[in-house]
This record gives C-alpha cells, sequence and structure tokens, in this order.
C-alpha cells in the first residue's frame, strides 16, 4: 500500500511536472542488481524544472545545466536526516507506490522454472524427462503455454498423466482424454496439454528407432492431418473414419482377419489399421502406389485379381495411407510410384519418395514424352518454373516445355502392362 508522503517531500519531488523525473528514476531502481546497493544514478537531458528540484534535494546551488550525477548514499542520507524519507528508493514508493525490483524478481523466476523442471524430471515418466532435457524445444513452449510456473506445474502434471497412458492399442482421442483428464475435449487441436503431448511424441519418434520421417510429417499435408497422423503413430485415433486406404489385391497373413476379396478394390479404415496391425505378406516383394482412386478401379476391371498389388495415395497421403505405407515398407515391400503430371503431382511424388525411398514407377522425363506424343492436341495448361522432380531433374525442364498436364488415366495402359507382368 502506498504511504502518504510527507508535504514537503511532496513538494520538492511529487508536483506533476516532476512526473517523468520520478520514473527514470523508479527504472534505475527497477532494473538495479538486487545484490549489490545503487550507488550513484547519472541523468541527461533534465529540464529546468527537475534540474532545480534535484538541487533543491542535494543541497546543490542552482545553476543552469541539463545533466546530473546523483551519490545515492548521500542523498538518501539526507532525506532521513530531513524526516522526508528513509532513502531515495522509499520516498518514490511514498509518492508512487512500490518498486519492483525487474532483475530481482527474474531471478527469482528462473529459479522457479528450474525447480519446476527440475522436480518434473526427477518424477516424471521417461517420455516427459527426454522432452524436458531437450530444453531448446521444451523451454519455451512451456513457458508459452504455461506463462508462469505454477501454470506451467499444472500443465506438466496434466501432460506426464497422458504420456504415461503412450502407447496405446487403437484408443479414440477422446476417451483417452476422459480416462486421463476427466475432459474429453482436453487433447483437442490446439488444447495447452494436447501441443505438449505431441511435442514430447515428437521427439520420442526423433530419438527412438520407430520412425526416420519425421521432417517428411512436418512437410505434408495440412495442420490437422499431421496431427491426426502423429496421434495415429501413439495409437491414439482421431477422426479413426475418414478418407480410409484404397487398395488392390494386398497379401496378408492367412490368419488375418481379411475383409476383402482378390480382384476387388479395398478399403482400410485409420481405425482398422491402427487398432489391429495386418502382417502383410510382401517381404522382397513389388507394391504399386498410384496417385489417383481411378486407376484402382480401371485395373481392377481390367485385371481383377490377375494385378500386382496396387494402394491408391487417393492425393496428398492422409493419415490411413501413411500408415498402410509404414506398415508394408516394414513388412519388406518394394514400392512404386506413380502420379498426375502436373505440379501437384510432382509434389505428392516428391513427398512418398522421400518419405517411404519408393522407386519411380514410370514417372520419370522420358516417360512423360511419351504421354505427351498419345495425347491430344491442347493449348498449354502448366504454369511455368513449377516443381522439381526428386527423382528425375530433367523432368520439371521438361514439362515446362512441353507446357501440357497429362493425368495418370491417360497412360493406363501402360500402367496395365506393369501390372499385369508382375503376375506372370
Amino acid at each position: 500500500m502506498k504511504t502518504s508522503p510527507d508535504l514537503r517531500l511532496q513538494r520538492l519531488l511529487g508536483e506533476p511536472a516532476l512526473d517523468a523525473l520520478r520514473q527514470r528514476l523508479r527504472r534505475r531502481f527497477e532494473l538495479a542488481d538486487g545484490e549489490r546497493t545503487l550507488s550513484s544514478v547519472h541523468l541527461s537531458n533534465l529540464a529546468p524544472v527537475e534540474y532545480s528540484a534535484l538541487c533543491q534535494l542535494t543541497g546543490r546551488p542552482s545553476r543552469i545545466a541539463r545533466s546530473m550525477t546523483l551519490d545515492i548514499a548521500d542523498l538518501d542520507a539526507r532525506l532521513r536526516a530531513a524526516g522526508l524519507a528513509n532513502s531515495l528508493q522509499d520516498a518514490l514508493e511514498r509518492l508512487d507506490g512500490p518498486i519492483v525490483a525487474k532483475a530481482s524478481l527474474r531471478k527469482t523466476l528462473s529459479a522457479q522454472w528450474s525447480a519446476l523442471t527440475t522436480s518434473a524430471s526427477d518424477e516424471g515418466s521417461p517420455l516427459l524427462r527426454a522432452w524436458l532435457q531437450n530444453t531448446a524445444t521444451s523451454m519455451p513452449l512451456l513457458k508459452r503455454l504455461g506463462r508462469d510456473p505454477a501454470g506451467a506445474n499444472q500443465l506438466l502434471a496434466a501432460t506426464d498423466t497422458v504420456l504415461r497412458r503412450l502407447p496405446v492399442e487403437g484408443l479414440p482421442r477422446s476417451q483417452l482424454a476422459a480416462e486421463t483428464l476427466g475432459d474429453a475435449h482436453a487433447l483437442d487441436a490446439g488444447r495447452p496439454v494436447a501441443t505438449l503431448v505431441l511435442s514430447a511424441w515428437r521427439l520420442h519418434e526423433r530419438t527412438g528407432t520407430s520412425l526416420e520421417n519425421e521432417a517428411a510429417v512436418e512437410t505434408s499435408g495440412g495442420a490437422e492431418e499431421r496431427l491426426r497422423e502423429v496421434w495415429s503413430r501413439a495409437g491414439v485415433l482421431v477422426n479413426e473414419l475418414a478418407r480410409p486406404a484404397l487398395f488392390l489385391n494386398l497379401p496378408a497373413t492367412p490368419d488375418a482377419p481379411c475383409t476383402w476379396v482378390p480382384g476387388e478394390p479395398a478399403y482400410l479404415s485409420l481405425r482398422q489399421l491402427v487398432r489391429k496391425p495386418y502382417s502383410w505378406q510382401v517381404d522382397g516383394r513389388n507394391v504399386y502406389v498410384c496417385e489417383n482412386p481411378n486407376i484402382v478401379a480401371i485395373v481392377a476391371d481390367h485385371l481383377g485379381a490377375n494385378s500386382a498389388p496396387l494402394v491408391c495415395t487417393d492425393g496428398m497421403p492422409a493419415a490411413a495411407q501413411r500408415i498402410l505405407l509404414d506398415q508394408l515398407v516394414a513388412a519388406g515391400a518394394n514400392l512404386y510410384y506413380h502420379g498426375d503430371y502436373d505440379w501437384p503431382g510432382i509434389g505428392i511424388g516428391n513427398h512418398v519418395m522421400r518419405t517411404w525411398q519408393a522407386a519411380s514407377w514410370r514417372f520419370g522425363y522420358k516417360d512423360y514424352l511419351e504421354a505427351v506424343m498419345v495425347t491430344p492436341k491442347r493449348p498449354r495448361d502448366l504454369d511455368i518454373f513449377g516443381v522439381e522432380a526428386l527423382w528425375d531433374k530433367e523432368l520439371r525442364l521438361t514439362m515446362d516445355t512441353q507446357g501440357l498436364a497429362i493425368p495418370e488415366e491417360a497412360v493406363i495402359s501402360t500402367l496395365l502392362n506393369d501390372l499385369s507382368k508382375e503376375t506372370e
């Protein structure tokens, strides 16, 4: 509480014309190191009324000047002797309220943050401890979301509760949130605990042996899709029935609960892929990957059960497609990819080939030129300076030169030929 100042102190230093001067002095005390006494203060660019007031406080003769160095110990003694205040800092606090030593406050706050993370590192789960040790990631995020040590402590406790449950096997995110935090929406996108949990799980993946494609995850699809996929890799289902993975003739082990028949296109949802992962019999086999669902339908019509295994990304792979491709690669499959000859198609190709080390399936510049030869003539429909193909440095220049976008369906006869030969 601010103490009512002595009327003499009010006349000497408390007038409105001296507000700016008092604020300058207060800032010096705020920024002072709490472990060392402020010994002197130099003030420049003083207004005449400010200089005159300081002369009265220090007992110096009044003259025309713009700067003054204050001996704080001497000024403190003068104020005490006059019965005005115990010190200059006391005088400023009597006039305008308490002065918070920001340097001391920062040290105290830093000590509180350090104690918080030390305690969590000692008592938290292995996932939480590993995340906290990566201070470059954890501390900025924790301070932003927690705002202060007390709030961060609550977030850490909630985050640790969730991390102790991971990984799970096909548990809906809302159920996990309800069981661990008592709120079915506590792990929704954008919620603080969800953000911390995902950050810790990503670090676990990068430092563990389960995944090596974190960089690809960060650059594929939209933000919501990326989050859904990270959750799914931890066994947590988010919108588990959205965009199921389309495929044809994928061979599973005889005891697998197959719901599809050879020769017919089939779907597996994220729910099915995560809850009970399939054992695929693809070790050393070629599995072909296309971009568009129409390709799967055409192949089924023409080849049926005589087609090689085929998977569709349905554009940029979503969570279900990514999990299926992860499983196939883990089972030893050799992936071959083909997509549309347009810039979005090249971008999807880059992602598939980088993430799953897929090879090009007739998706190079020579294949493009052959497709141009049989494509009906039409005006240019490709923007120039498009996307460079990681697997073929000549493809972008060739597509820039020809200027034609060619869909997969236009080269289906060539694709059918490859798929049929695989089964001979």
